[in-house]
């Protein structure tokens, strides 16, 4: 009789040990499905360099579908320390081309320094700040990094954490 619990006690443990594997292999194959591909990281990553940009330059590009606009800014122009990015001593002002209010693409106005929006008349300062109009915020800034005179647009570095933090 002693020989049949022992017996049973050992399927039963082995019977157990094998489920824990295999339920263990399947919670990695289902994390391994949530992860997104290594080619859909790397296209969320658009790289800017800066420094041919003059001043007072527009420059639009597109990051994960979206326009990014980038304006080096002049000394005429209004300096907003919780929206500037500061590279190689020059200010640049970088926010996601999007209406806040229903999506639209507003237009730059480089004579008055804004951002116009033709749908409902909203208008953005040249730090992309809702000045006038529908808009309830204002345009937001993507994630960057620097990386000396490079912007790299999706990736989250310090100079974005400071605005992130200063904009809360």
């Amino acid at each position: 009789m002693s020989e049949n619990v022992n017996r049973r006690d050992f399927l039963g443990m082995a019977l157990g040990g094998v489920a824990l594997v295999g339920a263990g292999a399947t919670l990695v194959a289902i994390k391994g499905t949530w992860d997104p591909l290594p080619s859909v990281i790397a296209a969320g990553f658009t790289t800017v360099d800066l420094s041919p940009m003059a001043e007072g330059e527009l420059r639009v590009v597109e990051w994960r579908g979206k326009p990014v606009y980038i304006i080096k800014k002049t000394a005429a122009m209004k300096k907003c320390k919780t929206r500037d990015v500061v590279v190689s001593q020059s200010d640049y002002s970088v926010g996601i081309q999007i209406c806040t209010h229903l999506g639209c693409i507003p237009a730059y106005e480089p004579a008055s320094m804004q951002f116009k929006c033709a749908c409902h008349g909203g208008e953005f300062d040249v730090c992309g700040r809702n000045t006038f109009g529908p808009p309830p915020t204002p345009m937001e800034i993507p994630p960057f990094k620097i990386n000396g005179n490079t912007l790299v647009l999706g990736e989250e570095g310090p100079e974005y954490q400071q605005l992130k933090e200063a904009n809360v």
